[in-house]
């Protein structure tokens, strides 16, 4: 990289703040009051993020007479959940290619339920008036190099043999650059139903609106510290008070679950993010994107990148950097060394662009897990449920895993808990060095791969035939 074009990429970060876009919004609602003294209900959740406030919500949805209470360490979509890109996708398995992979037998039904579930999600804004600019636009994979663009048109047609393309349509490289002009793009597949674009931090104070219309009891800034069996129900200890509960959802993903059994399936990803300030006309028009569709490219080290619908382009993705320990800690949410890096990969992507300004930059932990997409389990005798692991997938199949914990809580057999991929979990991490080491050498793996027209080396494809892997 020449070093004055450095400087001009660099110098598009001047007036980044880093905090994340979303939650930089004067509309924020104030947080609901910490809890004091003791509670009781029939159902506590844990975690006020996207798999809390949905799982609170259905279940008040399926039974208006329940008595439940929520509560949030911090406040409601703080983390994961109003810091992410937005992309509300239908699979449930991070990707067609990862369901087929690993639960072959059941990937049309979990194709179906998938698309059912984010079917629901978009009622669901409608019904509860969730003002969170969603837009059922689609999103378009892209190829920027010539081994990527045979691949997707290989793997359309493998999709289309096994009955699985519908709603996806091959784009080649005047196609693709006809829905968004890029010089990089070289082809494209294009998903026209099965994802939506929305701003995940509205979404998230939606849902604890409509939680609290439903009678939910929301305390914030009251983390659950500990959880006991108490009599016939458990109990949760918190700073200033408890809750006795009959029964006990856990949507705390990547921070310490309170079932500590559950703790080694999950380590934490911090992925980085920039969001531009909002394109002129001119400067839109110069790019196209009419349909406003999310995208994101084919590479290993991918980029994910939208528009707002403040017609900004949020830009994210590539970098995923785990640190050893794998500790979530405040300081590891900015990292400028990333952001002038993803500065430079968007100037290359749309060099039409240049002198645009970056307005934040900001990142945060993902829940990873050795299979990608999440996993679910009970304890304490059926007393507790717990849903993690959705890598970065998470703004849609939540809504699924708040319905298999409530199913789970209930005893009940239905569709979802007879799913392998219900009663089954993913494969641990190893204790430190062990993890780091793993990670760090797939990182470089997977970089090398990118630069080597997608090659697989011996670890990868040792990481392969064991269900291993690491994404970014």
């Amino acid at each position: 990289m020449a070093p004055s074009a450095m400087t001009r990429w660099t110098t598009s970060l001047s007036e980044a703040r880093p905090v994340p876009y979303w939650l930089d919004d004067p509309a924020r609602p104030r947080p609901e009051p910490a809890l004091t003294g003791a509670e009781t209900c029939d159902l506590l959740v844990v975690g006020g993020g996207y798999s809390g406030l949905w799982t609170a919500l259905i279940a008040k949805e399926r039974d208006p007479q329940r008595d439940v209470v929520l509560v949030e360490g911090r406040e409601a979509g703080w983390a994961a959940s109003g810091r992410n890109g937005g992309f509300c996708a239908a699979s449930l398995t991070h990707g067609l290619a990862n369901g087929l992979t690993r639960w072959p037998g059941e990937i049309h039904t979990l194709q179906e339920l998938g698309a059912r579930n984010l079917d629901e999600i978009e009622r669901a804004v409608a019904r509860h008036s969730l003002d969170c600019d969603f837009e059922r636009t689609g999103e378009i994979d892209v190829a920027t190099e010539p081994y990527q663009a045979r691949e997707l048109r290989e793997w359309h047609r493998e999709t289309e043999r096994r009955g699985l393309a519908e709603g996806t349509e091959f784009l080649d490289a005047e196609a693709v650059r006809e829905q968004v002009d890029s010089p990089t793009f070289l082809a494209g597949l294009h998903d026209r139903r099965g994802v939506a674009m929305l701003n995940p931090a509205k979404l998230a104070w939606g849902l604890k609106r409509a939680c609290l219309r439903l009678g939910v009891r929301v305390y914030e800034h009251t983390p659950a510290l500990t959880l006991k069996p108490y009599g016939a129900g458990m109990a949760v200890r918190t700073p200033y008070g408890s809750v006795r509960a009959r029964r006990v959802a856990l949507g705390t993903n990547i921070f310490p679950n309170l079932v500590r059994r559950v703790r080694p399936y999950t380590v934490p990803v911090y992925d980085y993010a920039l969001m531009t300030e909002p394109l002129t006309a001119g400067q839109l028009a110069s790019i196209g994107w009419k349909n406003r569709q999310g995208l994101g490219d084919s590479a290993n080290q991918f980029h994910y990148f939208r528009l707002s619908a403040d017609n900004r382009i949020l830009w994210g993705g590539y970098d995923a950097i785990y640190p050893y320990g794998g500790r979530v800690r405040a300081e590891y949410d900015d990292r400028p060394q990333t952001y002038a890096k993803l500065a430079g990969h968007f100037f290359t992507c749309f060099p039409q662009l240049e002198g645009l300004r970056f307005t934040h930059a900001w990142g945060g932990a993902i829940d990873t897990c050795s299979r990608f997409s999440a996993f679910f389990g009970t304890a304490h005798q059926g007393k507790v449920a717990y849903a993690a692991g959705y890598t970065g997938l998470g703004v849609g199949a939540t809504r699924f895993g708040a319905e298999v914990m409530l199913d789970l809580l209930a005893g009940e057999r239905t569709e979802r808990t007879e799913l392998e991929m219900v009663r089954r979990k993913p494969l641990p991490f190893p204790p430190e060095p062990f993890a780091w080491t793993g990670i760090a050498l797939t990182r470089w793996s997977l970089a090398r791969a990118d630069a080597h027209n997608g090659r697989r080396n011996l670890w990868l494809r040792t990481m392969d035939r064991l269900g291993l892997g690491f994404d970014s």
